[in-house]
């Protein structure tokens, strides 16, 4: 019988629920929902701003304005969420408590991975839902169809970075370490990857890298989200420009959630891994 089948999920909705309850206690999931809500309802409402028009002109337009905001504030809130989830209860010395309990290091692990990831959802959620409304009022439920795509996919981009902080939480020694490490990571990810290829490709005008360079945006989770987002319409295709580097294979939704689902469960694995006794 697997590891995965011994483990106790009583034990693991508990520890969920009161990692869950601690992130609402200290307020810091309020403070990032509302601000995420506020950038969500201003980049929907203002986005067409420059063209003269405000509120959502096209769902295509609304959804390229919020992959954007997306690429940049969720994992950044991902990684601030998880990387102190380890490294934090070791330095408060309550760890060994914990692991005093009758419960495995990995119901640990992964109970509060769960609790993390609601206070995730909820982080989001409310800024989701209010531009949800705008667009059904604007687009009826046609474009309500594309959006739902976006939400989700957006959710897996949030786990994928929950999952990198979590292991970052497990491997650091203390939490500054844990901290410079997720910005670090944000950094290099979010900002760094795609001007690195980009200057590559530049660079060697396009002798080097050829076609295998456009797979290695497989190796960012980013870039993941941006591809299956600006794949899935027509007009934002043409928005990105990015067909013209991006080959079709890559384009696979299927093979972009089933990159997406390998890049939340690898990292957490690696964590259990590494948190063993």
């Amino acid at each position: 019988m697997s590891a995965t089948c011994l483990l106790e999920w009583r034990q693991i909705r508990a520890l969920a629920r009161k990692e869950f309850s601690d992130r609402l206690r200290n307020r810091w999931v309020m403070v990032v929902a509302l601000v995420f809500t506020v950038a969500s309802l201003l980049i929907t409402y203002f986005g067409a701003a420059a063209q003269g028009q405000v509120g959502p002109t096209s769902i295509e337009l609304t959804i390229a304005s919020l992959v954007s905001l997306v690429i940049y504030l969720v994992p950044l809130i991902a990684l601030l969420l998880g990387f102190d989830a380890i490294v934090g209860e070791r330095e408060r010395g309550s760890l060994d408590l914990l692991l005093s309990l009758p419960i495995t290091r990995q119901e640990l692990l992964l109970g509060k991975y769960l609790g993390l990831a609601m206070a995730l959802t909820l982080s989001t959620l409310a800024g989701f839902t209010l531009v949800g409304g705008l667009l059904w009022r604007q687009f009826g439920w046609a474009g309500l169809y594309h959006y739902a795509g976006f939400v989700a996919s957006a959710w897996m981009l949030g786990l994928t970075f929950l999952s990198l902080a979590v292991l970052i939480s497990v491997l650091a020694h203390d939490r500054a370490r844990a901290s410079g490490l997720a910005i670090m990571l944000w950094f290099a990810l979010v900002l760094v990857f795609d001007l690195l290829l980009l200057g590559v490709l530049v660079a060697s005008a396009g002798r080097l890298g050829g076609e295998p360079l456009p797979w290695l945006l497989l190796c960012n989770p980013a870039d993941l989200f941006r591809i299956l987002n600006v794949f899935s319409l027509d007009d934002m295709r043409t928005l990105y420009g990015l067909t013209s580097i991006v080959p079709p294979a890559l384009a696979n939704p299927w093979l972009l959630g089933g990159a997406m689902l390998a890049w939340i469960a690898a990292p957490l694995g690696l964590a259990a891994w590494r948190f063993r006794p």
